[in-house]
C-alpha cells in the first residue's frame, strides 16, 4: 500500500470505505461504528458495554481488518494473571539466561474481551499500556507498537461473575458505546446472510499501519476556533458544579473530548470543528465519567442531554 500522504478527497473516500465495509458486517449500527472509528482516529481506547452476542467482538475484528492492524485477543477470565497479558521472562538453556516472551499486549489492536470478568489486579495490567503506550515488566520498560488501540468489551455489571472497573480504569477509555439489538430488517438480513467470520476473513485493508498513524496525526491538527475552545471549557466547567454532578470531568477528559470532536469532523470530511461535532461525541466521551450529584436522579443519557441543553452554543 502506498505510503504517500492522503489528500483530503482520498482521505474522505478511504474513511467512507471503512465505514461501509464494517457496516456490511455489523448490520444496522452505523452510529456505533462511526464512533468506534472516531475513537481510533483520536488515538483513544474504546469500551463496548452490552449484552453477550450482539456483535462486540465482531466489530473489533472487522475494524482491525479494515484498517490493516495486527490484531490480538485476550479472553479475560477470573484466573487471568497480569503475566498472561504483558508477558514473562523464561530461563533459556545453553547459557542464554532469561529471555522475555512478550504477551498479547504487544500488538497494534488489542481486544480485551469481557474485561470485567477478570479481577482488578489483571485489569490494572493495562493501565500503563493504555496511558503511555508502554509496559514495564520486571523493571524493564518496553514500548508498544504504533498505532496501539485497545477495544475492551464489558458485560452488564449486574451479570454474575463480573468485577466493576475502577474509575481510574474507566478513565483510560476515551469512549464507551453500546451496540444494542438490531432492528427487524437488520436481524433478518443477518439470519439470511453469510457467517460473519467468513465475511471478516475476506475483508481487504483500506489503510496500512503507517498510513493510519499519519492520518491520526492529521486529525490531531484539525482547526478549532477560540470560540469553540470557550464552548468546550464551559461544558467542562458545568460538570464541576457539585449541585449537578458528583464529580467533574478531568483535564484528560477535556483533551479526549477535543480529540474525539476533531475525529468526528474528519469523518464528516471537514478541516475544522463545529459545535455539532462536540455534541455528537459528548455522550460517548462523558457517559462513563459523569455521575449525578447526591440526591439527584439521572442516568448517563440524561446527564449528557442536560449538559448540552445547559450550555449555550457560541
Amino acid at each position: 500500500m502506498s505510503l504517500t500522504p492522503l489528500t483530503q478527497a482520498s482521505r474522505n473516500t478511504t474513511l467512507q470505505q471503512i465505514l461501509d465495509q464494517v457496516g456490511g458486517v455489523i448490520l444496522g449500527k452505523p452510529h456505533p461504528i462511526r464512533l468506534a472509528l472516531a475513537c481510533l482516529l483520536a488515538r483513544g481506547h474504546l469500551l463496548i458495554e452490552d449484552q453477550p452476542g450482539v456483535g462486540k467482538t465482531t466489530l473489533a475484528h472487522a475494524l482491525a481488518k479494515s484498517v490493516g492492524l495486527q490484531f490480538q485477543r485476550i479472553q479475560f477470565t477470573s484466573d487471568l494473571l497480569p503475566a498472561d497479558i504483558l508477558g514473562v521472562s523464561v530461563f533459556e538453556g545453553a547459557g542464554k539466561g532469561f529471555e522475555f516472551h512478550p504477551g498479547p499486549v504487544f500488538t497494534q489492536m488489542l481486544l480485551a474481551d469481557e474485561i470485567n470478568r477478570a479481577p482488578p489486579k489483571s485489569q490494572s495490567a493495562l493501565l500503563e499500556a493504555m496511558e503511555e503506550q508502554q509496559v514495564t515488566v520486571e523493571g524493564t520498560t518496553r514500548p508498544l507498537p504504533d498505532p496501539f488501540f485497545v477495544i475492551a468489551t464489558q458485560n452488564p455489571r449486574e451479570q454474575a461473575g463480573t468485577f466493576p472497573l475502577p474509575e481510574s480504569q474507566l478513565d483510560r477509555f476515551l469512549m464507551r458505546i453500546r451496540l444494542g439489538y438490531p432492528d427487524a430488517q437488520a436481524e433478518r438480513a443477518l439470519l439470511q446472510g453469510r457467517d460473519r467470520r467468513d465475511l471478516i476473513a475476506e475483508l481487504p485493508a483500506h489503510l496500512s499501519p503507517e498510513a493510519l498513524a499519519r492520518l491520526q496525526d492529521e486529525v490531531a491538527r484539525l482547526h478549532i476556533s477560540e470560540a469553540l475552545v470557550d464552548y468546550l471549557q464551559r461544558l467542562i466547567a458545568r460538570t464541576r458544579d457539585p449541585h449537578h454532578y458528583a464529580r467533574g470531568l478531568s483535564p484528560r477528559a477535556a483533551l479526549g473530548l477535543l480529540a474525539a470532536a476533531r475525529a468526528w469532523a474528519a469523518l464528516d470530511g471537514r478541516e475544522h470543528v463545529i459545535p455539532e461535532d462536540i455534541q455528537a461525541v459528548l455522550p460517548s466521551v462523558t457517559g462513563h465519567r459523569l455521575a449525578p450529584a447526591e440526591g439527584t436522579p439521572g442516568n448517563p443519557d440524561q446527564l449528557t442531554r442536560e449538559l448540552i441543553e445547559a450550555v449555550a452554543i457560541p
